[in-house]
């Protein structure tokens, strides 16, 4: 199957994946403290989870991932899922593993699945479009970060 659920042995795997994103996104300076990220994804109230994609005919190798949490809508009143990082190493693509990733997290789920992406990203939007994924008008993204001093 190329698509599994990540255990904590996958740590060091999934922490690469999110650094190379960065690098590939041209931030650099991006390194996770693994221990701490453990924590989040396996330890005893995890906060979010990843799924992990294999390029054909490599079942030992990993080649991109979906880290993600669960949400809720008030409104369509059913839980879906809010995709935080979905990248497949730039060797591994157009095997069709963005789309695998994507499917289980709509196999996964009553409700929705919810990205952002970075304006300008003209692949991402053609990769979406072509799933049949709309952006949302006349929504703007607020971040607050109560405790930042």
């Amino acid at each position: 199957m190329p698509v599994r659920d990540a255990v904590a042995d996958d740590i060091e795997e999934i922490c690469a994946l999110i650094e190379e994103h960065a690098v590939y996104e041209d931030k650099h300076d991006l390194k996770l403290d693994r221990q701490e990220m453990a924590g989040f994804l396996f330890g005893p109230d995890p906060k979010a989870w990843v799924l992990l994609a294999t390029p054909p005919g490599e079942p030992g190798k990993v080649a991109g991932f979906a880290f993600c949490s669960w949400n809720f809508s008030t409104w369509e009143a059913r839980p879906g899922i809010w995709l935080d990082d979905l990248f497949v190493r730039p060797e591994h693509r157009r095997f069709g593993l963005g789309r695998e990733l994507l499917d289980e997290l709509a196999a996964r789920s009553p409700g929705r699945v919810e990205w952002d992406m970075q304006e300008g990203n003209e692949k991402g939007e053609a990769f979406y479009a072509q799933l049949g994924a709309d952006p949302v008008p006349g929504w703007i993204r607020y971040r607050w970060r109560p405790h930042a001093g």
